[in-house]
């Protein structure tokens, strides 16, 4: 099997970094040749490069003094500005741009082989007849399986022009044959809405992981469906959501508040301020909401948030959202690479910042962010530090801070301690994923027949499960001895079965069984159903 490399989950700096970005919708004045005019600055760094390029005595990479430059240069900016280097662009690109071109998996590989954990939902893979637990053998004639068979190349064969054909050679091993498919590439959404339903009769959810291209549609969708289903309260759950485009956060609160309700304002280096107000077009303005935030919900989901808690619209129910007010926009550089630079603040309707300072550093930054699980604010309002001087009003008089991220109406007290950083990797690294695979590879016939509302009403996971799970992750890294598994049992049961139920049934399912006993979700309903008596 080859061998995989993990990162643990709690060194969260370079994912804020890369992953809470807000697209801008800004337009510079200056054309490109006006802000690229030759000066000794400038100068100055290009004689340097040519220096050790021509001059110097060994051969040096200077792309790579380069990209240590840029990084050098944006680190003493702040925190939220940039370098995207040539090989990570794409990758980037496709994660905001919600969908990529090709045959549309999600795989493992296990034992040498590239298996197919699910087909993803509106990709070619699922119309061309391919199934959880298949071995893709071949793809255009080059082999898929072997040692030391990389991610990338894999990647690379599967991936190609839309409508291209690739042939595959499957081995099917819950029928124990060979089957030849020729599909055609096509665009794969990456879908950032990972859950919708109703959560009772008149309370419905959706649950966003990121602000791409494709989220409003997604939420528009959902927001529509469950209308049909008698929704007449929403939660909007935006938890560990990290933001992304500023224009996608602008339509989804859009859709909660009445026309020319302004939703956020920027304000630029000159000083040029820039209104965002609501439009007519809103589907939910009448319909109570709840918005479920907490420390890792940042950006676009604290505009989100932030637009309706200053508009006296709706609950914030959870804990301080992380606290970024800045916004990006996205560069070329001219090979490949870019940068996201800050160009402009944003604010709330009433005139607050949510951003925590940076004065500091980068690194204090992201140790003050860490110092919340240390100083009690996750476990108690009372422990949430706020500026006196930050003080703002609601037009119905409701005191809110600015300064350091969106403080909820109602706060929910971390579900789970989680002292152990192993469990943090236990959950967010993949792991679970991998042996609910090689179990199902197993047992997959136990499932057959069996739909969802079966599996969550009657499959209970058991004893051996759970041994086998263990014994797997002390296969994995022995630095697994170290866990107490009784602390955890009835967490890792739940996960589990929900990591299962992904595999069969797609990540609604698995979200429904994640959620059944969730604090926050239960607060709305008490909350839900006080306001109906």
């Amino acid at each position: 099997m080859q061998k995989r490399k993990y990162i643990l989950p709690l060194i969260l700096a370079a994912v804020f970094a890369l992953g809470i970005v807000i697209g801008g919708k800004l337009n510079f004045k200056d054309t490109p040749e006006k802000l690229f005019t030759t000066n000794s600055k400038k100068d100055k760094l290009n004689r340097l490069i040519d220096y050790i390029d021509y001059e110097y005595v060994d051969d040096v990479n200077t792309d790579s003094i380069v990209d240590v430059t840029v990084n050098n240069i944006l680190d003493k900016l702040d925190p939220h500005s940039v370098y995207i280097p040539k090989q990570d662009a794409e990758r980037i690109a496709e994660n905001m741009k919600g969908d990529f071109v090709g045959v549309g998996i999600s795989f493992y590989m296990f034992r040498d082989s590239l298996s197919v954990i699910r087909p993803i939902e509106g990709g070619p893979s699922i119309k061309a007849g391919i199934r959880a637990g298949d071995r893709i053998l071949m793809a255009g004639g080059d082999t898929l399986y072997g040692k030391n068979l990389s991610s990338e190349r894999v990647i690379s064969k599967l991936k190609g022009e839309s409508d291209t054909p690739v042939k595959l050679k499957i081995y099917r091993k819950s029928e124990d044959k060979y089957i030849d498919i020729t599909l055609n590439r096509a665009k794969v959404p990456l879908s950032s809405l990972d859950a919708y339903y109703m959560l009772d009769d008149e309370v419905g959810y959706i649950r966003l992981n990121r602000f791409a291209e494709s989220t409003y549609r997604e939420f528009k969708k959902a927001l529509r469906e469950l209308q049909r289903q008698g929704m007449r309260k929403l939660a909007l759950d935006l938890r560990d959501n990290p933001g992304g485009y500023l224009g996608i956060a602008e339509q989804i609160a859009d859709e909660f508040l009445e026309d020319d309700k302004l939703i956020l304002f920027t304000k630029n280096k000159s000083g040029a301020i820039e209104n965002s107000y609501a439009t007519g077009k809103g589907d939910f303005e009448d319909g109570e909401v709840f918005v479920l935030i907490n420390e890792k919900s940042a950006s676009a989901s604290e505009i989100v948030a932030g637009a309706l808690q200053d508009n006296d619209r709706g609950t914030i129910v959870g804990r301080r959202s992380f606290g970024k007010g800045l916004v990006q926009r996205e560069m070329g550089l001219g090979d490949g690479s870019s940068v996201r630079l800050t160009v402009s603040r944003y604010y709330t309707p009433t005139g607050r910042s949510i951003q925590r300072p940076y004065d500091h550093g980068t690194e204090d930054y992201y140790e003050s962010y860490y110092h919340r699980y240390d100083n009690g604010e996750l476990q108690s309002a009372d422990s949430i530090k706020v500026d006196d001087s930050l003080i703002f009003r609601t037009p119905k008089g409701k005191i809110v801070y600015g300064g350091g991220g969106i403080i909820p109406d109602v706060f929910v007290p971390l579900e789970e301690t989680r002292e152990e950083s192993y469990y943090n990797y236990i959950f967010e690294s993949g792991l679970m994923s991998f042996y609910v695979f090689e179990y199902l590879d197993n047992h997959r016939n136990e499932f057959k027949g069996m739909d969802f509302n079966q599996y969550n009403a009657e499959y209970v996971v058991d004893q051996d499960l759970m041994d086998g799970f263990s014994e797997f992750l002390l296969r994995e890294e022995t630095a697994f001895k170290k866990m107490n598994f009784d602390n955890h049992e009835e967490s890792l049961r739940i996960h589990l079965k929900a990591t299962i139920a992904e595999q069969l049934y797609g990540q609604n399912a698995s979200e429904k069984i994640l959620r059944a006993q969730d604090p926050m979700l239960e607060t709305v309903i008490g909350i839900s159903e006080k306001e109906s008596e």
